[in-house]
């Protein structure tokens, strides 16, 4: 098995994303969402993870991660996603793989590239024109960061200190071209 070539460090971000094989669907309903960002909150508390941004679409995902400790991210991927994909496959009477293949990672190692991340991931559902506005897909946590939703998968010291207010962040992300 090849060795993936990221290499996960304690109190760094990574950017992590995949989608389905074949670009199918890997969420189908509310429920199978919910069900994710369960696992996610769950799995993250124990491995010591920070989820900073996320955004939950159809066919694919992104993470922005922090690792806060010796738990490395592929740990944390795996735990996370073994678990959804038995659980997708039993509910639809499916088997074998549900991605392209193994997450993808990059390491986020410049503080413009992390801001600019978080924009990105948030601007998913805008860009796909499902949306209006980032805050009306349920799936991300934009809607924490602007203080428009209270949800527990967001780390609001993180957006207090390199945005300060939450209008700041939505002026960020609104107003990108």
């Amino acid at each position: 098995m090849a060795r993936r070539k990221t290499l996960f460090l304690s109190n760094n971000f990574y950017h992590v994303y995949n989608r389905g094989v074949h670009q199918h669907n890997i969420f189908r309903n509310d429920a199978d969402y919910k069900f994710l960002l369960k696992y996610v909150k769950k799995e993250a508390e124990r491995c010591g993870v920070t989820v900073i941004a996320y955004c939950l679409m159809d066919n694919h995902y992104h993470f922005l991660l922090r690792q806060n400790g010796d738990v490395e991210i592929s740990q944390f991927m795996q735990a996370v996603f073994n678990v959804y994909t038995k659980a997708f496959n039993t509910k639809y009477k499916l088997s074998g793989t549900l991605f392209e293949g193994p997450f993808k990672a990059i390491h986020v190692d410049r503080n413009e590239y992390l801001l600019h991340l978080c924009r990105y991931i948030h601007r998913n559902p805008l860009e796909a024109s499902i949306v209006v506005k980032p805050e009306q897909w349920d799936y991300s946590n934009y809607a924490e960061f602007i203080g428009k939703r209270n949800g527990t998968l967001v780390d609001k010291e993180f957006v207090k200190i390199n945005f300060g207010a939450p209008e700041a962040y939505e002026d960020f992300v609104m107003n990108y071209v």
